[in-house]
Order: C-alpha cells, then sequence, then structure tokens
C-alpha cells in the first residue's frame, strides 16, 4: 500500500517582548502554538514540526541570564508533558522545541518527538552552536549536543532532527539519513540579510544527498528591541530529489500542510545508489579537526 503522510509545519511570529514577564512571554506563545495546532487538526495533519525555541522570543540576540529561567526537563517538564496529551488527543506526532535543563546550569537546544498516542519517543539535542555573528550568542545559553542522531519511529514515518545552525554541516544531515530517518526536521530562527540566500540551497542539497523529505521551520517578523533582522518564515517541504513542494508566506503566521509520499524514497535510491557507493573507509578526515593535520 501507498505510505503518505499528511505533514504540518508551523510558522509564528512572537506574542510579547522583553518587557513583559517570562510567565507572561511564554503563555501567550503556547496560546497561539495551541490555537494553531488545531487548527492543524482541522486539516488532519498527522507528523507536526513546531519553531525553534517556539515558547518565546530568540533571546539568543542578547547574553542575559534572565533567560536561563525559560528552561525545563525534557520529558518531564511542563511543555513536554502538555504536547504529549496534545498529540494523544489529536492523534498526532509532534516535533516541539524546548529549552532543556538537564542539570541546574547545563542546558540544550533540544527538540522532543513525541507519537501520536501521546508516548515521549525520545530527544534531538542541537550540536552545532552558532557564537559568531552580532544577535546570536548561543554559546552563552546552549551546550553542544551529546546524544547523536537519533531517528524516531514514529506512527507515521521515521523521524529525524537537525536544528537551525545545523543544517550548515552536511556530516550529520547525512548521519540521520544512514540511521534510517524518512522525514528531517530542521526547526530555526533565522533572519534576511544572513542567511535568505542559503535557506533553498542548502536543505534540498541534503534532501538529494540522503535521498528523505526536509521539513524546514522558520519564524516570522521582527523581535524588538534587538532587531536583528527580519525573520522571514518561508518554512517549507522538500521531497528526495530536491524540489520544493510546499512553502508558507514570508511575513505571517500559517500551518503549511503538504502530503508526503514516503514511497518516493525508495524510487529515488533504486536509481541513486548513494549510499551503497560511499567510501566511509577514505573519509577519516572528517573527524580530524583540521584536514592539514589529517595529511601529515
Amino acid at each position: 500500500m501507498p505510505r503518505n503522510v499528511r505533514c504540518g509545519l508551523i510558522q509564528a511570529q512572537n506574542v510579547l517582548g522583553p518587557d513583559h514577564s517570562l510567565t507572561e512571554i511564554k503563555e501567550a506563545m503556547m496560546r497561539k502554538h495551541l490555537e494553531l495546532i488545531e487548527q492543524a487538526a482541522k486539516q488532519k495533519v498527522q507528523l507536526l514540526g513546531l519553531q525553534e525555541l517556539f515558547y518565546g522570543p530568540y533571546f539568543c540576540a542578547e547574553q542575559d541570564i534572565r533567560w536561563y529561567e525559560l528552561t525545563e526537563s525534557v520529558p518531564n517538564g511542563p511543555t513536554t508533558k502538555l504536547m504529549q496529551e496534545v498529540a494523544a488527543r489529536h492523534n498526532m506526532a509532534l516535533v516541539v522545541p524546548v529549552y532543556e535543563q538537564q542539570l541546574p546550569g547545563l542546558y540544550f537546544n533540544t527538540a522532543a518527538v513525541i507519537d501520536s498516542d501521546g508516548r515521549y519517543l525520545g530527544k534531538y539535542r542541537k550540536h552545532h552552536i552558532p557564537h559568531c555573528h552580532p544577535g546570536f550568542w548561543e554559546k552563552f545559553y546552549f551546550t553542544p549536543g551529546d546524544l547523536g542522531y537519533p531517528v524516531f519511529q514514529t506512527r507515521f514515518a521515521k523521524v529525524g532532527v537537525y536544528i537551525c545552525y545545523d543544517r550548515h554541516f552536511p556530516e550529520g544531515a547525512r548521519a540521520l539519513g544512514l540511521n534510517g530517518a524518512e522525514v528531517v526536521f530542521n526547526p530555526s530562527a533565522t533572519v534576511a540579510g544572513l542567511s535568505e540566500y542559503l535557506w533553498e540551497l542548502e536543505q534540498p542539497a541534503h534532501a538529494v544527498a540522503n535521498q528523505y523529505f526536509i521539513a524546514a521551520i522558520n519564524r516570522v517578523g521582527e523581535e524588538k528591541p534587538w532587531n536583528i533582522g527580519h525573520f522571514y518564515g518561508k518554512s517549507y517541504f522538500c521531497n528526495p530529489r530536491g524540489k520544493i513542494i510546499a512553502q508558507a508566506s514570508r511575513d505571517k503566521d500559517e500551518v503549511l500542510v503538504a502530503d508526503l509520499d514516503l514511497d518516493m524514497i525508495l524510487e529515488v535510491r533504486k536509481v541513486w545508489q548513494f549510499f551503497r557507493d560511499r567510501r566511509p573507509e577514505s573519509y577519516g578526515v572528517l573527524t580530524a579537526q583540521s584536514g592539514n593535520a589529517a595529511a601529515d
């Protein structure tokens, strides 16, 4: 039988600025997303992904210990627990980004994966942490991920996660493919003038190289008072041939829905035998700190 899955992405603008309390900020964004999840459910979405740091602003635009208070445990924190209830109610698998605290002072940029019956399947922790462009001070907030590149068997598809800046690194994208991912979600927060020219280039390339579907998510709007740029939305789905098959707008909250034909993965792999023709014994340089050091 055909393996079709109806997938959705939510892109949204932050509601309240940093002059409000963290409780008010988080509650406002949770309310917005619960409404958008309801919209997705009405469209019979089976597998849904949310944007990076979805329950607040992109606070990495500044370095302030205040934002540490947005951390919570995964899976035992309130956001994961609530989304488990939401998933079960709507019979919908979810990818839920959370600012995770493992221990006091040890924080990760994380996404929890929840199956359609509400079961917590596991989490991915963002590996590549930027700290180079003005307004993207992520090393102040996040420890590099330490859980590898897991793939989660949901009821509807095998799901991988790669968060925002991760998408600039093909190595993890390949690892997700080798681990069996059929749909890779990339929750992001990225602005025009910095990465927009790469937005529709890198991830279709990952889709082609690894022959899976990409679900790319970006928030929208400008967030005051930081004004680091315009979060340009344009969330999209890309198929294993590198074609963008559905794309959201640039400037508004949106639930993007697309039907993914998972049988296409095998169809493409029968033509392009990239996994068969790999030469892993020749890739030692990839695990060295620098290519020159490996050559010496």
